[in-house]
Order: structure tokens, then sequence, then C-alpha cells
């Protein structure tokens, strides 16, 4: 028997593909019952805004392909997204923002990504694009500029194209640069 190995009691199984934060694999403070239930309250915001940007990004989606209005379709989203009052308030916030200024956030992206007219690019890459622009320049963001870029190349890999993460990295690298140099 020395050199044989024994399967395991139980299957591994596959890690399912869900995001990290809401799965709660980053979240290292122990449960009150002992199951792993539990999320610490800094978890939850951070699975919340991100659920928030993915159902905004739809909504914007939505309304910059069809005739819809913003109401409605920030209506609709708030019913499908299951968000807490936290998560609706920063999607709300997100959608109305990007709603309101979409004229400057489509100046400042052609000022980002010169080579590329903003009406040409990809539907799912604009409005990531205003939306992380939106969040990084807004005084009421709340959030490190490296985790609104880290969360728009996330979204950028579940909804662009192949070259989208690396568009998206590269124009939000710029508007960084920018943002720096102008403090």
């Amino acid at each position: 028997m020395a050199g044989k190995v024994r399967n395991p009691a139980r299957p591994i199984k596959a890690k399912p593909e869900t995001d990290d934060f809401e799965s709660g694999q980053f979240d290292t403070t122990p449960a009150n019952d002992g199951s792993g239930a539990q999320k610490s309250a800094y978890s939850q915001q951070i699975a919340q805004r991100r659920k928030a940007r993915r159902a905004a990004l739809q909504a914007l989606y939505e309304i910059d392909t069809t005739t819809h209005k913003p109401g409605p379709v920030l209506e609709a989203r708030q019913a499908t997204a299951r968000l807490e009052e936290d998560g609706l308030a920063f999607l709300r916030w997100l959608i109305s923002g990007v709603v309101a200024h979409r004229e400057d956030m489509d100046r400042l992206i052609a000022r980002y990504a010169p080579e590329w007219p903003v009406d040409q690019l990809a539907v799912i890459d604009r409005n990531i694009l205003r939306m992380s622009i939106f969040e990084l320049l807004n005084p009421d963001s709340d959030a490190p500029s490296k985790v609104i870029v880290n969360e728009a190349v996330e979204l950028a890999k579940i909804f662009g194209s192949d070259s989208s993460p690396r568009f998206v990295n590269g124009v939000l690298g710029t508007a960084l640069k920018e943002i720096a140099a102008a403090s």
C-alpha cells in the first residue's frame, strides 16, 4: 500500500463562478454562529456596491440603446437587483449622475481616448467609462480610485469584448494621471 494515492473522502468541487466578495472569500471576520454565513459590514457594503455597479451598467446600456426613459429603467433595475437600501441609494446615485452629466462624461472620454470617437465606442465600454469617470470625479464618491478602476475592469471582463478590459484600464489610467496632475 505504500506509495498508493487514496481518493479523498468526498470529491473536490470546482469553485463556482462568483464574485469573490459576494462569496465571502475575502471576509476574515468570523461568524457569530460559527457557520461562516455572516459577512462583515464592510464586505457586505462592497458586495452591494459591486451589484449596484453591475445593475447601473445594465440600466445605462438600456437607456443608451433604446428610447426608454431613465426613470422606468431605474425602477425596473431596483426591482430586480436585490439590493439593500445602501446599494439602492448607490445605484440611484450612479444612474442619475451619469444621465445628468452624460455630455460632460462623453467630452472627458473623448479627451482621455482621443483616437476613439465616443459614439463609435462599444456601448458597454462607453457606459463603463461614463460610470467610472463620473465616480472618479464626483466629490461625493468615497471609493478609492483604484477600486473604481478595478471594478470597471471587472465589468469590462464580464460584459465587454476580449479587448474591453485593456481599453477601459488604459482610458481610466489616463484619466487618473490627469486628475492627479490637476490636484
